[in-house]
C-alpha cells in the first residue's frame, strides 16, 4: 500500500526507488518529528542496504520539493514532518525533547484579531511553545538523579 508521502512524491513526479519508499513510509508513519539518524534507524530495520547519506539526500530532496518541513525544535538537530500534517502548533519538552503537538482555536482567533488589528489578513502562522512539564511535589526531572550522582571536582583544598 502506498503511504500519503510516497503518493505527494509521485504526484511531484519524483523516481521512487525502493529504498525512497522505505524513507517515505517511515516518515509516514512517523508521529514524533524524528531527526534524520533516528529516520535512518528506522529505514534500516526495513532496509538494512539503506545508509545515512541515502537518508540525508531524500530528506533534503523532499524538504527541496515542499514535502517535508525542517523544524528546530532546539536541540541541535533538525526535526521533520509532512508539510500537509494539518493545522497544529507545537509544545517542547525543553528537557525530554518530546514535542506535542495541539490545535487551539482561542489562540488562532486570538492571531487573527492581532493581525486585523495591524492591518493585515492572518494566512499562516507556525507557533513553537517550549516549556518543562510540571512535576508532583518530590518528582525529579530526568538526568536529576545522574547529575546529583556525579563526582565533582574539589575547588579547595586540593594536594599539590
Amino acid at each position: 500500500m502506498e503511504s500519503r508521502i510516497e503518493r505527494l512524491c509521485v504526484e511531484k513526479g519524483l523516481k521512487m526507488t525502493g529504498q525512497r519508499r522505505t524513507i517515505a513510509r517511515v516518515l509516514s508513519e512517523a508521529t514524533d518529528h524524528p531527526d534524520v539518524e533516528e529516520l535512518y534507524r528506522r529505514a534500516t530495520t526495513l532496509d538494512a542496504r539503506i545508509s545515512i547519506a541515502t537518508v540525508y539526500r531524500t530528506v533534503r530532496l523532499l524538504e527541496e520539493k515542499g514535502i517535508l518541513e525542517r523544524r528546530d525544535f532546539g536541540g541541535g538537530r533538525a526535526r521533520y514532518e509532512p508539510t500537509e500534517h494539518g493545522r497544529h502548533d507545537h509544545l517542547i519538552d525543553i528537557d525530554t525533547g518530546r514535542v506535542v503537538e495541539f490545535t487551539d482555536d482561542a489562540h488562532v482567533a486570538a492571531l487573527e484579531a492581532i493581525a486585523r488589528e495591524l492591518g493585515f489578513e492572518l494566512v499562516s502562522h507556525r507557533l513553537e511553545l517550549f516549556g518543562r512539564r510540571r512535576r508532583a511535589a518530590g518528582e525529579r526531572r530526568p538526568g536529576a538523579e545522574a547529575r546529583r550522582a556525579a563526582p565533582r571536582a574539589a575547588t579547595r583544598g586540593t594536594p599539590r
